[in-house]
């Protein structure tokens, strides 16, 4: 959804293997394919795209998982398989998130025999998720930039700090030329695009945006976990100092000392719903709004209970976080957006 506000596209398929989050994807592009399991999708024979974004599994490099790290077996191994899909889909952009423990986060590499072979010391990890991840981009030829925003920074009640990585084929590959543009129009759209500054950043402007709050714009459904052609996942947390609690019913809602966050988030998303249900559990509406989507993005799909809902907003992103984030790194990137 990010990538389409800032470069337009539409979704040409989803690679999504989990039945509750296909349903969310089926009931916004119903018309999308959806190839399924990531470790056998056959990606030489899918649609070409242009843009490829992926944010593969968490758990094994979140601070709240066991640590496993990026590794052939672990969950958050399923990179290698995004690594082989931008293999073959050779994209012109590629757009990665993932938490903050990419940084830290242990990774298994060839990039020397030994955790000690190079001067570490024994028993440190030789290369950590995020050097793993950079790497493998490399050796395929990519350039990347990378950064981390939290969604506080763009004006939401909570911290959601998160890795972003843009990759683009190197400058020596033949595919592509400095100064191309390449639009990305959806139907009934302007033309917009980016363009490659050369090598010495001659002529570089800025982004349309710089990383900040912007009053909120209505927006349409855009691309989750899939890919994006040219016509056109931490669990749900109060963050400690700055997710709101409220009181549950009808009563109304008294926001504390968080009451000027939830305010300036109202004023740029919707009136926030309750935090808590009759229960005292959280309730997903608040979690959806704490992402900034449309009421019922994901509490309105049908067949989808409480845990699953909660499991889906807590494995998602915060589209504007993710929008800032994009701009930011195509401005530093020099891959400059054309008006």
């Amino acid at each position: 959804m990010a990538v389409q506000n800032v470069l337009g596209g539409s979704v040409a398929w989803h690679v999504e293997n989990d039945a509750n989050a296909s349903k969310i994807l089926a009931r916004h592009w119903p018309d999308v394919p959806n190839l399924g399991d990531l470790t056998a999708a056959a990606f030489a024979l899918v649609e070409p795209v242009d843009i490829a974004t992926a944010g593969f599994p968490c758990q094994d490099v979140s601070e709240a998982g066991l640590g496993a790290g990026l590794a052939a077996g672990t969950r958050s191994g399923l990179w290698l398989h995004v690594a082989r899909a931008i293999c073959a889909l050779r994209p012109s952009l590629v757009v990665i998130e993932n938490v903050r423990g990419l940084l830290s986060a242990e990774a298994h590499s060839h990039v020397e025999p030994c955790p000690w072979c190079v001067g570490d010391r024994s028993g440190k990890p030789a290369v950590r998720a995020l050097g793993a991840v950079l790497a493998d981009l490399a050796r395929l030829g990519f350039d990347a930039e990378w950064c981390c925003v939290r969604a506080s920074e763009i004006g939401a009640p909570h911290r959601r700090e998160r890795v972003f990585v843009i990759a683009w084929p190197a400058a020596q590959n033949p595919d592509v030329e400095p100064g191309v543009e390449r639009g990305l129009a959806a139907p009934g759209q302007a033309a917009r695009g980016w363009s490659w500054a050369d090598a010495r950043r001659r002529g570089r402007a800025p982004a349309a945006d710089s990383l900040g709050v912007r009053p909120r714009r209505r927006e349409g459904p855009g691309s989750v976990a899939g890919a994006a052609r040219a016509d056109a996942r931490e669990a749900p947390q109060r963050d400690r100092g700055a997710a709101p609690a409220a009181a549950g019913g009808d009563a109304a809602l008294d926001w504390g000392v968080y009451r000027g966050a939830v305010e300036r988030w109202e004023q740029l998303t919707r009136p926030a719903p309750r935090a808590v249900d009759d229960r005292g559990r959280l309730d997903p509406p608040f979690v959806e709004w704490m992402h900034g989507l449309d009421e019922g993005h994901v509490t309105g799909v049908p067949g989808l209970g409480r845990n699953a809902q909660l499991r889906a907003l807590g494995n998602g992103v915060v589209v504007r976080q993710a929008d800032a984030a994009l701009r930011l790194l195509l401005d530093r990137a020099g891959l400059l957006l054309a008006a």
